[in-house]
């Protein structure tokens, strides 16, 4: 029997979830010299390195519910280098701009897994690369141009396979060819973020947790039981921005939804291969994301519901439950890509938001004039994203000009969302486009992709 909910498989299967207490929460006013709403991988990666490079900072980090409870609890655990928004900064800024964008996140893959090395983190991290597939003619070429688009973008150690080579590595029914980055990692999302809080507590920053934040004002974040005042508020709350008085319309927060099934014997894993622990993707327009764990199940996300009216999945009490109908849809994706699996056993699902900005752009932004910064709209490219992201912060904070402070997502503004219920009616619209989209490549194995989603991707934003 499935179990739906509960935040996510990583919290239902840990150990020490139920017998850990949850951290105080905030009882009256206070004072810090940088206020970190939200304690997901943004805040605390930026909690993490200004308390390093300035240790006699007084951070505060308020969380709504407990540190991780957002997508950093909930992902897929792709530790890579794609980050959301390049080609149109690439437009804005030049080719090269965007290239040194590119080359931040790449080294950023590695800083991750030397941080949690240093610090004793064990999140199962296993460096096996990216690989995405291709099933249809269609798919295929976007494939080859995505890979050659990488390739101008400095990841010169990337490779392109054919179906056999794909094979090879991974059977995947109607595989036709695949691309493999070096960039990427396999994690356990959880213990990457429970690690990372104790490692802030060590150095001395104060996190208060089941304080919901519902304000965020020049140099004060108020919540219902008291504010905190500090020169700087930092606002990382990615797919739960739209919670927060006044941000309604400001980011997206875009559903995604997950299964893992059970775990897989030896000879079930020696017919599929998948033996280097590559995280996995496609080229399908309602694209899916999935890993082989540490132990040996394959867990699978895509969208399912993408989006509820009033950005209602942006709300506390989002605890992960998914449609029947979503798990069936993506029973029927792991099926199709693994026919040998049909009848697998199905343990968990579960659902989350992300931060979808109007452009489709991740952007570090501080005002030093009022004090206020963000980082966010990673659009499910999250786990490396933060990271970069809170380095960029932690140097506009102490006011230095480096080469993060330098590059071209700093300061980027966006447009605001439609507002409802243009912005629900829009999203369904899109979304069903790229479903028959895939379906229409499905059918016809056209070598090109479909103006159905060509379209949806010039009203959207996407691209």
């Amino acid at each position: 029997m499935t179990i739906n909910g509960g935040i996510s498989f990583w919290y239902a299967t840990d150990p020490d979830a139920a017998a850990t207490p949850p951290r105080a929460p905030l009882t009256a006013d206070s004072t810090a010299d940088v206020v970190i709403v939200g304690g997901g991988y943004t805040g605390l990666w930026t909690a993490y390195y200004l308390k390093q490079a300035a240790p006699d900072l007084h951070i505060t980090v308020l969380e709504q519910k407990f540190c991780g409870y957002g997508a950093s609890g909930r992902n897929g655990g792709w530790l890579y280098n794609g980050i959301a928004g390049r080609d149109r900064y690439a437009a804005l800024h030049g080719h090269e701009a965007a290239r040194r964008l590119q080359h931040a996140m790449n080294e950023t893959v590695t800083e991750v897994i030397d941080v949690t090395a240093k610090e004793g983190i064990d999140a199962d991290i296993h460096r096996g690369g990216v690989l995405e597939v291709a099933r249809t003619p269609a798919q295929l070429g976007r494939l080859k141009a995505f890979h050659a688009a990488e390739l101008s973008f400095g990841e010169s150690d990337r490779e392109l396979f054919d179906a056999t080579e794909t094979h090879r590595r991974i059977t995947i029914a109607d595989a036709v060819g695949s691309s493999w980055s070096p960039h990427g990692a396999r994690i356990h999302p959880l213990k990457l973020v429970k690690g990372l809080a104790s490692a802030c507590e060590r150095l001395g920053v104060v996190i208060h947790e089941s304080t919901p934040v519902t304000e965020i004002a020049p140099r004060r974040a108020v919540t219902p039981y008291g504010t905190v005042r500090a020169p700087y508020v930092l606002r990382c709350t990615e797919g739960f921005t739209a919670a927060l008085k006044g941000q309604k319309r400001a980011w997206l927060p875009m559903n995604s939804s997950m299964i893992v099934t059970a775990p897989l014997p030896a000879a079930t894993w020696a017919q599929l291969g998948w033996s280097d622990f590559p995280v996995l993707g496609d080229m399908a327009h309602a694209y899916m994301y999935a890993q082989r764990t540490a132990d040996d199940r394959i867990a699978i996300g895509g969208r399912g519901v993408p989006y509820r009216f009033g950005s209602r999945a942006a709300t506390a009490e989002n605890t992960g439950r998914t449609q029947p109908a979503t798990i069936e849809s993506l029973r029927d994706l792991l099926f199709s890509f693994f026919p040998q699996l049909t009848g697998t056993e199905i343990t968990h699902a579960w659902s989350g938001v992300l931060g979808v900005p109007r452009d489709w752009c991740a952007t570090v932004t501080l005002d030093r004039t009022t004090g206020l910064g963000w980082a966010g709209g990673y659009v499910g490219s999250g786990v490396t994203t933060a990271n970069l992201a809170a380095r960029t912060l932690r140097d506009l904070v102490l006011g230095e000009s480096t080469d993060l402070t330098a590059l071209p997502w700093v300061g980027h503004k966006v447009r605001r969302w439609e507002p409802e219920p243009f912005r629900w009616l829009g999203v369904q619209a899109l979304y069903a486009a790229y479903r028959e989209a895939d379906r229409r490549e499905t059918a016809t194995h056209r070598p090109t992709t479909t103006p159905l989603a060509r379209l949806a991707d010039r009203i959207s934003g996407r691209h």
